[in-house]
This record gives structure tokens, C-alpha cells and sequence, in this order.
């Protein structure tokens, strides 16, 4: 079997991706701590002890809003900065044949849209998402010149058990009879079964290139909540006017981070945004799992 490190293994990726790759190959890991490798990547210096035949890596800062100059900068250090120092320690022990790295579609900086393909332009604005396009960016470059094949996979919303971010906020918001499904539930999302992420890797170490991933079926909110709630054994969401959603959006602006939601959440679970799977299916034969009937909460 080849060998393969993967940054970020203790993550919810890593929980996951972790017990298939090692069935897969002989697996190394890398994170802050409880791997084989326990080191801060946003920090200079540290070193690996053999080569490598693929990296993952799926290290990095997600999840959180930065409130503060300090915050925004994390993302930079980790994302981007975390991303050259591992590069300039593999060039030491001799470069791998394949490099994964597990981006984001938020590097396109869309709120809505239909379909959106790779050929997108990266307009993303979020330390979140510049940390990320500059990580490809220097990837590209540094990849090029080092004769390594890169894969670059921008997933959509990742659903698995206890999933972070958004359907996160949604399971808890469900969980406490907080959320509410705003005019008819019908703005649509593309999600990806964590589990998918695995049954990639194995394809795509010969070929590289650039890829979204995501399902098939891009189910809507009033879907998600049903299929949620159901499996808390709560009721299924109610439906609001989006006018009384509006100024309740208004109101958490104005209490903070605590309130259950806000205008940029109101944005995000009223508009419709879906990806096109249509270039890793077409490139590697790839069918996505049915989150509807495969997201076990």
C-alpha cells in the first residue's frame, strides 16, 4: 500500500475519512495534537521524517466568524500560511506524487446561485475564503514546479454525524424548537456526505485537478427539517412570512452572536445556492450518496 499523511486528522473530517484510508493505505497524521505528527502548522520549523507518497490535507480554520483583527489573521495563518510551511517541510524529505487539498466553494464568494461550476471566478471575501483561494493559489505554483499532481476539492455544506457549521446551528436550532422554516422552506443548498470525501481520494491521486463536490440532490430547507426532526422525534419546523423572519433577523443583529438568527443567517437559509458535480462525475465515473437518504444525524 502507498503511504499517506493526512494534516487535520482529528477533525470531523478525520473522523470520518480516517478508518476508510487506513483499510486504503498506510496512514501518517498531522495535527495539533493526538497524531502521529503533533504540530502547529501556522508555525514555522517543524519536520517530517519520510517521504510521502499523497498528503492530504484537510488542516484548516473554518467554522467561525471573526470578530476582532486578530481573528481574521488566524485564518491566514492557518489556511494559507499553514498550507507553505507544510509544503517547505515535505521539499525537505523529498516531495509526494499526489497532494490533496480540501478547499471550499466559498473561494467563489456566492450568496445564491444555480449550478455554479469551477470556471466561476473566486470573488470569495471572507478571511475564510481568501485564505483558502491563496492556499490554491500557491498550491498550483508550487505543484507545478515540484512535478506533484494536485487535487483541489471544493465540497459544499459536508453532512455526517454531529456535523459542524450550519447544519449544526440547524440540528441545535431543531433540537430547542428555535427553528423555523421561513417562506415554505424552499431555498435549496448542495451537501456532501463526508463519507463521499474517501471514495474520491482513490481516483483522483493519478489525474489531479480542480473539482466541486457535492450531491445530486440539493435539498431544500423544508426537506432538511423534516428529515432532521424526524430523527430527534421533534416536530417538524413551522413555517414564518418571511416579513415577521425580517425583523426578527433585525433584532439578533442587535442582541449579538447569541441570538438563534440574524441577517446574514436569514440570507443564508432563504437563498438557494448549489454547486455543479457534473466535472468529478463525468471525470471519474463518481456517483454522490443521496444525502436525503444517507445524512444520519
Amino acid at each position: 500500500m502507498k503511504t499517506l499523511l493526512f494534516t487535520g486528522a482529528s477533525g470531523f473530517l478525520g473522523h470520518f475519512l480516517l478508518p476508510i484510508l487506513d483499510t486504503k493505505y498506510y496512514v501518517s497524521t498531522l495535527d495539533l495534537q493526538d497524531a502521529d505528527y503533533n504540530y502547529n502548522l501556522s508555525k514555522e520549523g517543524f519536520e517530517l521524517n519520510k517521504q510521502f507518497n499523497i498528503v492530504l490535507h484537510a488542516a484548516g480554520k473554518a467554522h467561525s466568524i471573526p470578530q476582532s483583527e486578530e481573528e481574521k489573521q488566524a485564518f491566514f495563518d492557518v489556511n494559507y500560511k499553514g498550507t507553505v510551511n507544510l509544503c517547505r517541510a515535505l521539499e525537505k524529505i523529498g516531495v509526494p506524487c499526489s497532494f490533496i487539498f480540501i478547499s471550499s466553494v466559498a473561494v467563489y464568494g456566492c450568496d445564491s446561485g444555480k449550478n455554479i461550476t469551477e470556471e466561476h471566478p473566486l470573488n470569495g471575501k471572507t478571511p475564510y475564503a481568501l485564505s483558502k483561494i491563496q492556499a490554491e493559489e500557491f498550491l498550483i505554483d508550487w505543484c507545478r514546479n515540484h512535478d506533484v499532481i494536485l487535487t483541489i476539492f471544493r465540497p459544499s455544506l459536508i453532512a455526517g454525524p454531529n456535523p459542524p457549521g450550519n447544519l449544526k446551528d440547524m440540528i441545535n436550532g431543531i433540537k430547542k424548537g428555535l427553528y423555523f422554516s421561513i417562506g415554505g422552506g424552499k431555498a435549496r443548498k448542495s451537501i456532501l456526505m463526508v463519507e463521499d470525501i474517501a471514495r474520491l481520494i482513490p481516483l483522483v491521486t493519478e489525474k489531479g485537478g480542480i473539482y466541486n463536490i457535492c450531491d445530486d440532490e440539493h435539498p431544500c430547507f423544508k426537506q432538511l427539517g423534516i428529515l432532521i426532526s424526524n430523527q430527534l422525534g421533534k416536530r417538524v419546523p413551522l413555517n414564518i412570512p418571511y416579513i415577521i423572519a425580517k425583523f426578527m433577523a433585525l433584532c439578533g443583529d442587535a442582541i449579538g452572536k447569541k441570538a438563534p438568527i440574524n441577517s446574514l443567517k436569514l440570507k443564508k437559509i432563504t437563498q438557494s445556492l448549489t454547486f455543479s458535480n457534473k466535472k468529478v462525475k463525468e471525470t471519474f465515473g463518481w456517483q454522490p450518496l443521496n444525502v436525503l437518504e444517507n445524512f444520519k444525524i
